[in-house]
């Protein structure tokens, strides 16, 4: 069989994730004079919760070796008083991590292209993007110049590795649910910033911990990811002299229709303008 990465770390509005409490489980039996009902117990506990991590850290191959899927995300910014939301819609290349996809915010619905790597958005104003009809932007190159960066926590690719280093006490069963009429597991997990690539850095930014809420099908595959976490704005992205500021973004992303066709193919060369450098310097961009 094989390991696929899923590398969609491409939906620009899938930049935030994280956190819900992190739940104990296991039942807390009544000891026997003897100690063999806390034992048992305890050997029972311990037991389920290996088996939660293990269908967690699964998850991610399972859910890739579906090739394709269809995908839906709802991202929520609360920051200043003010709130900004995005729904998506689209179809999404898991083990390449090509995606198309309609994003909708603030009553404005922009087409959205990753083509390895490169995310696509067509310019509601082409006049404000150099009269070109795409705006582009590297993801590697801005991954490359920012270092740690919270917007990958969006990436699947990068979750997967997250899911990875839980250990068995990180994972509690919440319960059964069912999602678009497919019956699911419900999980929370809670991962050490610490222990992911560039977490150092990254755990300035959202904490030492990044809990997660997990949705799994019969099948181990994915239906539901949910995250939620605060995080300080970077210092390239405030004004000269400002002060830190919190952003507390929600993201909800759901996974159906595996096995869709996905055709994503970036747009003709002479209608994209490159944004690359304005985005890694925490820009932003006209849209």
């Amino acid at each position: 069989m094989r390991s696929r990465g899923m590398k969609a770390g491409a939906i620009a509005t899938a930049v935030a994730m994280g956190s819900v409490a992190l739940t104990g489980c296991g039942d807390d039996g009544e000891p026997a004079a003897d100690g063999s009902t806390a034992s048992t117990s305890a050997s029972s506990s311990a037991g389920s919760r290996q088996q939660d991590t293990t269908a967690v850290r699964n998850a991610y191959d399972r859910t890739a070796e579906a090739e394709t899927a269809k995908m839906t995300i709802k991202v929520k910014a609360d920051a200043n008083g003010k709130s900004v939301t995005a729904d998506g819609r689209g179809a999404l290349d898991l083990a390449e991590g090509d995606s198309t996809m309609t994003i909708t915010a603030e009553g404005q619905s922009i087409e959205q292209r990753v083509v390895d790597q490169v995310l696509y958005q067509k310019a509601p104003d082409p006049k404000a993007s150099g009269g070109k009809s795409w705006m582009k932007i590297d993801l590697k190159r801005v991954a490359g110049r920012q270092g740690a960066n919270p917007q990958q926590i969006g990436d699947p690719a990068q979750s997967a590795a997250y899911a990875k280093a839980v250990t068995d006490k990180d994972v509690s069963e919440v319960g059964t649910e069912e999602i678009n009429g497919v019956d699911t597991t419900h999980y929370k997990v809670s991962i050490d910033v610490a222990k992911l690539p560039g977490g150092a850095q990254l755990g300035k930014q959202i904490g030492p911990t990044l809990p997660m809420q997990i949705w799994l099908d019969d099948e181990g595959r994915i239906r539901r990811q949910q995250i939620e976490m605060a995080l300080k704005t970077p210092a390239s992205a405030r004004p000269e002299g400002g002060v830190a500021s919190q952003v507390k973004v929600s993201t909800l992303m759901e996974f159906s229709d595996f096995g869709t066709k996905v055709d994503a193919e970036a747009p003709p060369a002479g209608q994209v303008t490159d944004v690359t450098d304005q985005v890694a310097q925490g820009g932003r961009t006209q849209n």
